[in-house]
């Protein structure tokens, strides 16, 4: 039986969407969506037919054309005219998930009655969601500024019977994907290329995936580094909860409480120290990796927000008879919210990369390089430097996006936010997250295993039996790049519940 997610006025959430994502669940709006949606539209066609004032964007040109009026006899072609001349995105395809949550979220925002959109525009985009027909999109164009311009014309040409989609795994020219749905091409009506292309939902699509994706490798880093830490007969009493309580980060509590309970019942962080004390790498995990936390906490407030919201512009308020032309396309919250987020996730990697330098290292009565036999084999040697480079990659993007900006439409829009740019850049940096901290579950697995006969806790045990059906042992050198991406596989495909990831 299809399961449906009612598009309505309710906070749409992280756990709301991860579960859309996760039982494929099927849109469909509910009757205050639909009647807010009927209502707006309605009133402005009734304005339209009744003045003759310009009112930017719907009877103007736009951006610095803003003084030309346009007659109402050519005010539909006037927004398909818009929808094809911003269409102009070059660079990577946008990822199949992110163009999906574009879709989700254009349609949250359009639902809520304050752009002035046709009922069956809307429909169509939610036709495009349950028939998993997505958009090619590109990843450059916008500046995150007036709307994420050209990835919204891109997601916006098929409703007209443009551009190219993804169906079935293969692309398509949307003509060709309307007839084989029988489905007519939407004639825009006076505003709605404008509703259409104005808005954050790249950004805000980008920053919903990358809050998924790495709130779940902030649990895998908690984790990851306690087995580290096992494997590097490192110390307990860093994680004991008085020092957090007299230092009560929210996200320092939460990974030292978390280490704790990972490592219950653990022999080998039971047993006597001849060492004093941890590297910082070991013993400052929950305050680096709980102010990481901290960060996801504050760029999810701010994206929760904005995918709660109206951001085209101009905003219909029929109640009010007002239509007010102001910025909420500006993606400036999401622009440093991202550039946080960056800054964020790529710390996780840094201190992971620290670790791995100091399992690799022959200290604590491991072997060099972590084999039985170092000299004849190099063991895990190199995939320290792939983390090493991958870290110092991360740093580098890491480098503020929304500190820049260019002047553009002939200084109409004269500050922009950058938060595009971020935005793709914080997917590089948690993609490259996740091989840095394949590499330290690699050599992690492959120290605790000199441990023996001592045990780790029965979790981490049964986490790391589990890891060890898809990569063995390194017994002597072998091809170490399958090890790594068969490592990345098993972390991307290892389910977590929403409890433990939020």
């Amino acid at each position: 039986m299809e399961e449906y997610h009612i598009i309505s006025s309710d906070f749409l959430d992280l756990k709301a969407i991860k579960s859309i994502l996760d039982d494929n669940k099927l849109l469909k709006l509910g009757e205050d969506a639909i009647n807010k949606i009927v209502k707006c539209r309605s009133y402005l066609d009734e304005k339209m037919a009744s003045q003759s004032l310009p009112i930017y964007g719907i009877n103007t040109g736009f951006g610095s054309l803003c003084n030309i009026k346009i007659s109402n006899k050519d005010l539909n072609r006037l927004q398909e005219n818009l929808v094809k001349s911003h269409a102009c995105g070059t660079g990577d395809l946008v990822p199949v998930e992110v163009v999906k949550l574009m879709l989700l979220l254009k349609i949250q925002s359009l639902s809520y009655g304050h752009s002035g959109v046709q009922l069956e525009t809307v429909n169509r985009l939610i036709d495009f969601f349950n028939n998993d027909l997505y958009p090619l999109i590109y990843t450059q164009g916008s500046l995150g500024a007036s709307g994420d311009l050209a990835p919204l014309a891109h997601l916006a040409l098929p409703l007209i019977g443009e551009g190219e989609m993804y169906y079935n795994g293969e692309v398509f020219d949307s003509k060709k994907i309307l007839e084989r749905f029988n489905w007519k091409p939407i004639q825009l009506k006076s505003k709605e290329g404008l509703s259409l292309l104005n808005g954050t939902q790249f950004m805000s699509a980008y920053g919903i995936h990358l809050l998924l994706e790495s709130y779940k490798l902030s649990y895998f880093a908690d984790l990851i580094g306690t087995i580290s830490l096992e494997a590097f007969d490192g110390r307990i009493e860093p994680f004991n909860e008085l020092i957090h309580l007299v230092r009560p980060h929210k996200g320092q509590l939460k990974t030292a409480e978390r280490v704790r309970e990972f490592l219950e019942g653990s022999q080998l962080i039971s047993q006597a120290k001849v060492h004093v004390q941890d590297p910082y790498s070991f013993r400052c995990i929950p305050q680096v990796h709980g102010a990481s936390k901290d960060t996801l906490d504050f760029v999810q407030n701010t994206f929760l927000t904005e995918i709660n919201s109206v951001t085209d512009n101009p905003n219909i308020f029929p109640d009010d008879d007002q239509i007010i032309s102001g910025g909420n396309f500006h993606g400036q919250p999401l622009a440093l919210a991202l550039d946080y987020l960056k800054i964020a996730v790529s710390e996780l990697g840094n201190i992971s990369e620290r670790r791995t330098y100091q399992l690799v290292s022959g200290l604590r009565g491991l072997p060099e390089f972590l084999v039985s036999n170092p000299g004849l084999n190099s063991g895990l040697m190199i995939p320290q430097y792939t983390a090493a480079s991958i870290a110092s990659a991360n740093k580098q993007l890491a480098t503020p996006a929304s500190i820049d900006s260019i002047v553009s439409s002939n200084g109409q829009e004269d500050h922009v936010s950058m938060g595009a740019n971020a935005a793709t850049q914080a997917f590089e940096i948690v993609k490259n997250l996740k091989s840095i901290l394949s590499i330290e579950l690699l050599n992690a697995s492959q120290a605790l295993f000199f441990r023996k006969p001592l045990q780790s806790s029965q979790f981490i045990e049964s986490f790391l039996s589990a890891y060890r059906a898809t990569v063995v042992f390194v017994e002597e050198d072998k091809y170490l790049h399958k090890e790594i991406k068969e490592t990345t596989i098993f972390i991307s495909n290892f389910s977590l519940e929403s409890d433990l990831i939020f």
